[in-house]
């Protein structure tokens, strides 16, 4: 097994909203463009080099993918932090619910959609990261579809705009999908990538996943461990560890402590700072973050927000 010494810097992100966790879960979830905004600064202020976003339906709460608010959304952060590094999703658009009867015609909650539209936001904004899901997987009774050749055409457009993709790892097969799209191309190296552990059909949230999944990744990637629910804070730890990155937020989880609800995004940051400092590692600043995963200065190409 290959050896991976700490980080002395760390980089936390902050999810700060998520496609999953729902307003009747816990009450302090961004919804409305402005409370993410507030959210991702407020996660900036307690720590976190990057900010993970996805929007929602201010009235519903309800996932959305409209362009309109991802562009509220940045513009709010922007006019009171130009630091901060923004990594917006890609990962809405690849769900499928088969009908029972016909199991070939989807049902509601398919959300299945063009490739190039689930990055279209991305061509638009220009942001300094975007997520990139390799997974095809079982999530709750209902799939998740990314094909290698959709996920082609998704690293094109993201390729094309200039932006960094941060490669969302399931399972160990997703990581032999990374190997094949470094290999033809499709990918540049030194991949940025995340392990997200602890969805009930992918990698289990573990030690032993952690090494193994660690393990199998390209020779210079960087890695993030994300633990789900109860996994969150352990996973901050076992990540750090292991030589990696770490990621909390109201995405991933809604209890800070057992049976407390997180009150903020900001108040998880902080407990995962305290984490990773008591550990011996020190927190990475954005421009140290940026200087780490080869990301232009904010500003330093056209359609990004002057640093």
């Amino acid at each position: 097994m290959t050896m991976r010494a700490m980080l002395d810097k760390v980089v936390i992100t902050c999810a700060v909203t998520g496609n999953l966790t729902r307003p009747d879960q816990t009450p302090h979830l961004p919804v409305t463009p402005e409370e993410i905004a507030d959210a991702c600064l407020g996660a900036a202020e307690a720590g976190a080099a990057i900010a993970h976003i996805h929007v929602r339906e201010p009235g519903s709460g309800t996932p959305s993918m409209k362009l309109e608010y991802y562009q509220d959304v940045v513009a709010r952060i922007r006019a009171r932090n130009r630091a901060l590094i923004l990594n917006i999703t890609t990962g809405p658009g690849g769900r499928f619910v088969p009908s029972q009867d016909d199991p070939k015609i989807a049902a509601a909650g398919t959300t299945l959609m063009n490739p190039e539209q689930r990055v279209a936001h991305i061509a638009a904004l220009r942001p300094d990261i975007c997520t990139l899901d390799l997974n095809t997987m079982n999530s709750g009774g209902q799939v998740v579809i990314n094909t290698p050749g959709n996920v082609r055409r998704m690293a094109k457009v993201i390729r094309e705009a200039g932006v960094k993709p941060e490669i969302e790892l399931f399972d160990s097969g997703d990581i032999a999908l990374l190997h094949d799209l470094l290999a033809d191309g499709t990918l540049t190296g030194p991949a940025l990538t995340s392990f997200v552990m602890g969805v009930k059909y992918g990698f289990q949230a573990s030690p032993e996943t952690v090494l193994y999944a660690r393990g199998l990744l390209p020779a210079g990637a960087h890695f993030t461990a994300i633990g789900i629910g109860r996994s969150t804070f352990p996973m901050v730890a076992q990540s750090v560890l292991a030589g990696g990155h770490a990621r909390t937020g109201l995405e991933d989880a809604v209890y800070i402590d057992r049976g407390t609800l997180a009150p903020s995004n900001a108040a998880m940051v902080e407990k995962a700072r305290l984490i990773i400092e008591q550990l011996g590692a020190q927190i990475a600043t954005p421009a140290q973050a940026r200087a780490l995963f080869d990301l232009p200065l904010a500003g330093s190409e056209p359609g990004r927000t002057p640093a």
